[in-house]
C-alpha cells in the first residue's frame, strides 16, 4: 500500500520500521515539532522523525493539523491508500479521516474498549490488570472510540513496569498492523463496534508519583512499577526527596523492633530493605534514588542515610 505514517515517540518506531520492512510505500511521515528537552533545553527531534530520516522518508511536522489547509493539500497530493497512526499526539479532523481509501488506522496500546486515552500502558499496570495488548482500529473524531479490527493479547508479568510493558507492546504493534493491512486489502476483516466496559487512561504527570501512604502496600507497589521509569514515584525523608525504583509487598517475618506505626512511617529496617507502614500492610523498598544521586540498592542507601523505626517518610 501507499501509506502516510503518523507517530511521535519511541513507541511508534517499531511500527514504522515494520511497514517499511513489509514492503509498503511509506510516502511521508507526520510527527510533532521538535521540542526543547533536557537540562540544556536543546531542540530534539521526535524518535519517529529520526527513524524516517534514516530511511530517506519526507517528514512533516505541523504544529496543528486541524484547520491546516496547506497540510491537507499535501495529503491530497500524496493520495495515500491508508494513514497509519501510532501515538501521534493530535486528534485528526474529518477531512483527514475521510481522505484515504482504506481509512485512518490506529495502533492503540490496550485491549479496547478498556483504557482509551493517553497512557493506557501505565494505567494497566497501576490498576493491576493481568493482561493488555494492542488493538488496531478505524479512527473517528472521538478519542479511541472507532470500530476495532484486530487485537493481540500481552500478559502482564508480576514484576512488569511501565517501561517493560511499553517495549513489549511497541514490538507487538508492527506485526499486528501488517496483518491488519493485509486483511484490509483482501477485504477479510470485520469491523467490530466498541461495546462493554470502558475506562479512560488519563495523561501522566509528575504529581501522580507523589506517594500517598494511606493507600495499601499492593496499590503503592503497582504505582511504583506503573510509573517506572517516568514520571517515577517519590516521597520525602526529612528535607530529602527520594525516588522509588523497586518495591514489594512485605510478607516476611517482622524484625523485633517493628511496630504498628501511622502510614508513611519507617516500621523497621533490614539489611536490604526499608519497611514502610502503609494504610494496609508494609511496603519493602529495595531500590531507591536520593535527590541528586544515582539509584542504589537499599543496603547502599542505608550506609549513607541511616534510618530507624519511627522515622517519617512523608509522601
Amino acid at each position: 500500500m501507499k501509506l502516510v505514517f503518523m507517530g511521535t515517540p519511541e513507541f511508534s518506531v517499531p511500527a514504522l520500521e515494520a511497514l517499511i520492512g513489509g514492503g509498503h510505500q511509506v510516502k511521508a511521515v507526520v510527527t510533532q515539532p521538535d521540542r526543547p528537552k533536557g537540562r540544556g533545553k536543546e531542540l530534539q527531534m521526535p524518535p519517529v522523525k529520526a527513524a524516517a530520516l534514516a530511511h530517506g522518508i519526507p517528514v512533516f511536522q505541523p504544529e496543528r493539523i486541524r484547520g491546516n489547509a496547506e497540510f491537507l493539500e499535501t495529503l491530497r497530493q500524496i493520495a495515500p491508500d491508508a494513514v497509519v497512526v501510532a501515538a501521534f499526539g493530535q486528534l485528526l479532523p474529518a477531512e483527514v479521516l475521510d481522505l484515504p481509501r482504506y481509512g485512518c488506522i490506529n495502533i492503540h496500546a490496550s485491549l479496547l474498549p478498556k483504557y482509551r486515552g493517553a497512557a493506557p500502558i501505565q494505567w494497566a499496570v497501576i490498576d493491576g490488570e493481568k493482561e493488555t495488548g494492542i488493538t488496531t482500529m478505524y479512527m473517528e473524531e472521538g478519542l479511541d472510540t472507532g470500530d476495532m479490527l484486530l487485537k493481540t493479547v500481552i500478559p502482564i508479568a508480576a514484576d512488569e513496569t511501565g517501561g517493560s510493558l511499553h517495549d513489549k507492546l511497541a514490538a507487538a504493534g508492527g506485526p499486528l498492523i501488517l496483518e491488519t493491512l493485509r486483511g484490509l486489502e483482501k477485504g477479510t476483516l470485520e469491523r467490530v463496534a466498541q461495546a462493554g466496559e470502558t475506562c479512560y487512561a488519563k495523561m501522566l504527570t509528575k504529581a501522580l508519583g507523589k506517594v500517598d501512604w494511606s493507600m495499601g502496600a499492593e496499590a503503592i507497589e503497582r504505582l511504583v512499577r506503573g510509573l517506572s521509569p517516568w514520571p517515577g514515584t517519590y516521597g520525602r525523608l526529612g528535607k530529602r526527596t527520594v525516588k522509588f525504583w523497586r518495591t514489594e509487598v512485605y510478607t516476611g517475618e517482622l524484625p523485633a523492633e517493628a511496630q504498628c506505626f501511622a502510614p508513611g512511617t519507617v516500621a523497621a529496617v533490614t539489611e536490604d530493605a526499608i519497611l514502610i507502614q502503609t494504610g494496609d500492610g508494609l511496603l519493602a523498598v529495595r531500590e531507591l534514588q536520593p535527590e541528586g544521586k544515582k539509584r542504589m540498592e537499599a543496603a547502599a542507601f542505608l550506609r549513607g542515610y541511616p534510618l530507624q523505626a519511627g522515622d517519617r517518610m512523608e509522601g
